[in-house]
């Protein structure tokens, strides 16, 4: 079964006096790229984060962001009281000397000054972040089930336009007496038209015959095209990530369409193989979001 590389999921819980938000959406890309948002208290457990997510998901563009809110009346600043009482001697002082009144708005001047506010770090609560980190995980499962879900959609249209192209396939086989007989016919006239000393080698004919037939024969495009096509939808059907070795497979594919098409010789067979051009291009086109 395959899986998109499209997914999205997200959690949101209270722990102790705080609000979580755990959100994750990823879209399609050749490598793994992941952006993460996480809040200053919880920067060292962004490499277990990124860990989880190389783990579970793989591959492609990923955007995970931990958002906090405090729900409690609890403040992360604190007034820095022996900084605001040396600005108000200092200040009370200047003022007094200058002859002016002391008055209650140069509490406002302190405030501004530099260092009266200062900030608590907190410390990172284990517990805490045990149930943040099983978040994290479920947020992850819900994003590989999107993922799952968009695959199957993906597996349906893909594993259709394959079917397509081997029927395409078995749509070749009457032209290819045709095909073969319009060829011998036209080098037969070619020869008659020429009247070269009185006629031309029958042997020699033959032989020209054989050559143009060897090297206009599609049997064996034939036969690795449809070894291809069986390859690429047994392939399909691991549960590994196969979204790379499929596009190796489809680029098989599209070689022995494209042999066919330059060894044809044959209207109704170009056609057949422009059809099966098309059907590989909207393979091709949903493969960019296979994992």
């Amino acid at each position: 079964m395959i899986k998109s590389m499209t997914g999205y999921g997200k959690a949101e819980f209270e722990t102790g006096n705080k609000k979580i938000t755990v959100e994750l959406k990823t879209l399609n890309s050749k490598q793994l790229d992941i952006n993460s948002r996480i809040p200053a208290l919880y920067r060292e457990k962004d490499l277990v984060i990124r860990k989880e997510l190389n783990e579970k998901l793989v591959r492609g563009k990923m955007d995970f962001s931990l958002y906090l809110e405090n729900l409690g009346t609890e403040s992360n600043s604190a007034i820095n009281e022996n900084i605001v009482l040396a600005y108000f001697r200092q200040l009370s002082s200047i003022q007094e000397k200058l002859g002016l009144p002391v008055s209650n708005q140069i509490m406002e001047s302190i405030m501004r000054l530099p260092d009266t506010v200062k900030t608590i770090y907190e410390e990172l609560d284990e517990k805490e972040w045990e149930t943040i980190h099983a978040q994290v995980i479920r947020v992850i499962e819900l994003v590989d089930q999107f993922r799952t879900q968009e695959g199957m959609a993906l597996e349906k249209d893909i594993r259709s336009n394959v079917q397509e192209i081997m029927q395409l396939m078995e749509q070749v086989e009457p032209y290819e007496k045709q095909r073969l007989e319009n060829i011998k016919s036209r080098i037969t006239d070619g020869l008659n038209e020429l009247k070269m000393n009185g006629g031309y080698d029958q042997n020699r004919f033959e032989q020209e015959l054989i050559y143009y037939m060897e090297k206009l024969d599609i049997n064996e495009e034939k036969v690795r095209l449809i070894n291809h096509c069986q390859y690429f939808l047994e392939t399909m059907e691991s549960n590994e990530a196969a979204g790379k070795k499929l596009g190796f497979i489809a680029q098989e594919i599209g070689r022995e369409i494209n042999t066919l098409g330059s060894k044809a010789n044959e209207s109704n067979i170009q056609r057949i193989v422009v059809q099966m051009k098309d059907s590989l291009e909207r393979i091709k086109e949903q493969m960019l979001n296979i994992l």
